[in-house]
C-alpha cells in the first residue's frame, strides 16, 4: 500500500511530536513509532531541562560557557548560542501543551543544579521530567487531527534516487528524500511517500549490553541515512551515565538522575571511601565522562562490579520528595536510600554525534530534516552537558518546523517509486541466528568501545563485527523484513560507524578516551 503525506515523521519523542504539532494544520502528518506514543527516551529522561529562567544570577553567558567546557571546546559555539538563547520561548511552549514544571511557593521554578552547570537552572517535574512531557506531548498529539499516529510500525529504509534506479555514492549531488519504506504490524512493508521526511529515532543505547536506554534505541535512523549515503559525524562520542542502579539482569538500567549529585550526593567506592578529590576539583560535580571514568578506574584498580551514591546524610522526607521514583524503584530491590547507599555502575546513555545537521535542522540529503538525539547539531561537542539534550530537541524541531513550513510547498510528492521488493525472500528458519548476532554486537562493544579504548581494542572490534555484517546482510537479502533483522542490521551499521570514527580520532577528547592517545596535562 502507498500512503501520501506532507510531512512524515519517523519517531517519536519528544523532537518528533513536538516538530509534528508544529506542522500541523499546515499540512497531513504521518508519525511513525515502532512501538508505542510510551516508549522512547524522553520518557526516561529524569533530571529536566536546562534553560536560563532565574535572570537575578544566572544569564546566557554563563550557559554557554558551561555547555562548551564540557564539550572539551569543540561545541560548535552558533549552535550552543542558537539553543540557549531560543531556550526560554520553547519552554514556554512546552507549558503551553500542558507540561507542569515543579514550582516553588511563590510561583518561581524550582530549579535543579547538575554536573558543569555553574547555576541552578534545570526545570523538572519531580524526578520524571521526560514521563511528564511525553505524556502532555501524546495528549496533545492523539487530540490532533492533522497527526496520523501509526504505532507498531518500522521504517526499514528512506526513499531515494537509489531506489529509482540510479547509482548514488557519497559523492553524489542533490540526494533527495521521498519518504520510506516501513514495515506495518501485518509484516507487509507500506511506501509511505511525503513532500518533507523527519528524522527523530533517538539514540543508540541498545547498542551496547549495559544501557539506560529503552531497547528499541538502535540507531535506526542513522543507519537508514548512513545506507542513503547521508553524513553522519562524532559518532565515538558516546556517553555513559555514570550512575545507573547496579542490579545484575535489569536491561535498560534504572538511570540515578544526575540531579540526586547535584542535591549533594556523594560517590563512595565499595570500600566505603570518597574517591572523587582523586580525579577532580569538583568532586561529584564534575561533568560525566570525567565521572564516569573515576569509576570506571575505581572498579578496575579493586576489581570491583560497582561504587555507590550515598545520599543518607540528607534529610530523609526532602529526599523521598524530591526523589519519589528512585526511592520507591530501590526500595523494591530492599534499598532505603535515606539509610543505604545505592549501588552504581556507568553505562550507555547518550550519543553525542549523529546525523550531522545545520541550524534548520536539514541533513545533507535533501527535504530529510533530522532533529533529536539521532541528529548532530554540534551543540554538544566531544560531551553533552547535564540536561542539554531535551531543550536541543524542542529548539531544533521549531527550527526544521520553521524551515518546512516554507519549503513545503515546492516539493512535489515522487510518484514513480516502486513498492518494496521482497520477490524471493523467505522468513528466517531460526531467529536464534538473529538473537546471538545481538548479544554478540553487544558484547563487543561493550568490551572493546566502551569507556576506556585502544587502538587494539577497536581493531579487535572491527575485525569481529566485520563478520557478523558479512553474515547479517547475507540474511537481510534471503529474508522477509522484519523488525528484528532490520535491527540487528542497523545495530551493526551503528556499532561500525563508532568504532571507525573512534580509530580516526587520535586523541582522547571529550567522551573519547584511549589509552594509546592520553590527554596532554595542563
Amino acid at each position: 500500500m502507498t500512503r501520501k503525506y506532507d510531512y512524515l515523521v519517523i519517531g517519536s519523542g519528544i523532537a518528533g511530536m513536538s516538530f509534528a504539532l508544529k506542522v500541523a494544520g499546515k499540512g497531513r502528518v504521518a508519525l511513525i513509532c515502532k512501538t508505542t506514543l510510551d516508549e522512547a527516551n524522553t520518557a526516561l529522561a529524569q533530571g529536566g531541562v536546562a534553560s536560563v529562567t532565574n535572570l537575578e544570577v544566572d544569564n546566557f553567558d554563563k550557559h554557554i560557557e558551561d555547555t562548551i567546557i564540557a564539550g572539551d571546546f569543540l561545541s560548535d559555539r552558533e549552535a550552543v548560542t542558537k539553543v540557549v538563547t531560543e531556550a526560554p520561548g520553547q519552554i514556554r511552549q512546552l507549558i503551553g501543551w500542558g507540561v507542569n514544571f515543579d514550582r516553588k511557593d511563590d510561583g518561581t521554578f524550582d530549579l535543579h543544579r547538575e554536573g558543569g552547570h555553574s547555576e541552578f537552572r534545570i526545570l523538572h517535574h519531580a524526578d520524571n521530567t521526560g514521563y511528564e512531557i511525553q505524556q502532555s506531548l501524546i495528549r496533545a498529539v492523539r487530540a490532533n487531527p492533522e497527526i496520523d499516529v501509526y504505532e507498531n510500525h518500522f521504517a526499514i529504509e528512506i526513499i531515494t534516487q537509489h531506489h529509482l534506479g540510479k547509482i548514488v555514492t557519497r559523492r553524489t549531488p542533490d540526494i533527495t528524500c521521498y519518504g520510506a519504506y516501513v514495515l506495518t504490524p501485518e509484516g507487509v512493508v507500506d511506501t509511505f511517500l511525503s513532500r518533507v521526511t523527519l528524522m527523530a529515532t533517538g539514540g543508540v543505547g541498545a547498542v551496547y549490553q549495559t544501557t539506560t536506554n529503552p531497547l528499541v534505541a538502535t540507531g535506526d535512523g542513522i543507519a537508514m541515512v548512513y545506507r542513503a549515503k547521508g553524513t553522519v559525524r562524532d559518532m565515538e562520542f558516546i556517553q555513559f551515565h555514570p550512575t545507573a542502579l547496579f542490579h545484575p539482569g535489569d536491561r535498560p538500567s534504572f538511570l540515578i538522575t544526575e540531579a540526586m549529585r547535584g542535591y549533594g550526593g556523594v560517590l563512595r567506592n565499595m570500600r566505603g571511601e570518597e574517591f572523587m578529590h582523586k580525579y577532580d576539583p569538583r568532586l561529584s560535580l564534575a561533568p560525566r565522562d570525567i565521572v564516569a571514568r573515576a569509576i570506571d578506574s575505581e572498579m578496575k584498580q579493586y576489581g570491583d562490579d560497582h561504587v555507590y551514591l550515598d545520599v543518607t546524610h540528607k534529610d530523609p522526607e526532602e529526599t523521598r520528595h524530591h526523589f519519589p521514583n528512585i526511592y520507591r524503584k530501590c526500595l523494591e530491590l530492599g534499598i532505603d536510600i535515606t539509610r543505604d547507599y545505592i549501588p552504581v555502575a556507568p553505562a550507555a546513555h547518550y550519543l553525542c554525534g549523529g546525523i550531522k545537521v545545520d541550524g534548520n535542522a536539514q541533513s545533507s540529503i535533501n527535504r530529510l530534516y533530522a532533529v533529536g538525539e539521532c541528529s548532530c547539531t554540534g551543540l554538544h561537542g566531544g560531551n553533552r552537558l547535564a540536561s542539554n539534550s531535551l531543550i536541543e530537541a524542542v529548539v531544533y524541531a521549531d527550527a526544521a518546523a520553521r524551515h518546512a513550513l516554507t519549503h513545503v510547498q515546492g516539493y512535489e510528492l515522487r510518484e514513480d517509486v516502486p513498492a518494496w521488493n521482497d520477490e524471493g525472500t523467505r522468513h528466517p528458519e531460526e531467529m536464534v541466528l538473529i538473537t546471538q548476532s545481538i548479544k554478540e554486537v553487544n558484547q563487543i562493544m561493550g568490551t572493546y568501545v566502551g569507556i576506556v579504548r585502544s587502538n587494539l581494542r577497536l581493531d579487535r572490534a572491527w575485525n569481529r563485527l566485520d563478520i557478523l555484517y558479512e553474515e547479517t546482510e547475507r540474511l537481510f537479502k534471503e529474508s522477509k523484513a522484519s523488525r528484528e533483522i532490520c535491527e540487528l542490521r542497523n545495530i551493526i551499521n551503528v556499532g561500525y560507524l563508532i568504532m571507525r570514527q573512534a580509530k580516526e580520532r587520535k586523541e582522547s577528547r571529550g567522551l573519547h578516551y584511549t589509552v594509546d592517545y592520553p590527554p596532554v596535562k595542563q
